[in-house]
C-alpha cells in the first residue's frame, strides 16, 4: 500500500512544498473553493466542475457536479460557519501536470455561529485538476496531507472506496429530498 498523497509525494513533502501566486486560468476555481469551504456556496459556485468531475475526500466520492454540489450543501447544513484561516496555492512537482491545482488549506467549523472556538479546524491539501478552460474535472482533498484510501489500496481499500461512493450517493439523495 502507497503512503503517497494525490501529489506522488509523502505528506511531510506536500507539506514543504513552497507557496507561488495564483494563474490567471486558478483564479475561479480558487474562488469556488474558498466559497465551498467556508460554507457560502452561491448559486454559480459549482458552475466551475465539469458536469463528469470527480471529488474524493476521506468521507466520500462524489461523481458529477450534482454530486459534488450535494456534499458541500451538507456541509453547510451541519456547521453554521466555517473559516478559512489559510489558503496557500503551492507549486506543483515536476511530475504533475501544469494544469493542476495544489491548495494547502486550515478550515475551521463552527457548529454554531454564535460560538467563538470550533469545533474542529482541519489542515487539508487540495489536489485540484482543470480542464484548459479552468473548469475542475478531478478535486482531491487528503486531511493532513495524508493519502485518501481506495480500491488501489487492496480489499480494504475497495470496501472503504464503495463506502464512500455510498456516502455521497445517501448525501446526495437526502440534499435532494430536502430541497424539494
Amino acid at each position: 500500500m502507497s503512503t503517497l498523497n494525490a501529489t506522488g509525494l509523502q505528506a511531510s513533502q506536500s507539506k514543504a512544498l513552497k507557496e507561488r501566486e495564483p494563474k490567471p486560468v486558478e483564479q475561479k476555481a480558487i474562488q469556488a473553493l474558498k466559497e465551498m469551504y467556508s460554507c457560502k456556496p452561491t448559486q454559480t459556485t459549482f458552475d466551475i466542475y465539469t458536469r463528469d468531475a470527480i471529488f474524493h475526500d476521506p468521507v466520500g466520492i462524489a461523481d458529477g457536479a450534482q454530486s459534488i454540489k450535494a456534499q458541500f450543501i451538507a456541509l453547510a447544513k451541519i456547521f453554521d460557519r466555517a473559516d478559512v484561516a489559510r489558503f496557500r496555492v503551492l507549486e506543483n512537482p515536476q511530475r504533475l501536470s501544469a494544469n493542476t491545482l495544489l491548495v494547502d488549506q486550515d478550515v475551521s467549523y463552527y457548529r454554531s455561529s454564535s460560538t467563538t472556538s470550533p469545533t474542529k479546524t482541519m489542515n487539508s491539501l487540495l489536489t485540484v485538476k482543470l480542464d484548459d478552460a479552468g473548469q475542475i474535472r478531478s478535486h482531491v482533498e487528503e486531511w493532513n496531507h495524508e493519502k485518501t484510501s481506495s480500491s488501489e489500496d487492496g480489499f480494504l481499500g475497495m470496501l472503504n472506496e464503495q463506502r464512500k461512493k455510498a456516502t455521497a450517493a445517501l448525501t446526495e439523495m437526502l440534499t435532494n429530498m430536502k430541497e424539494d
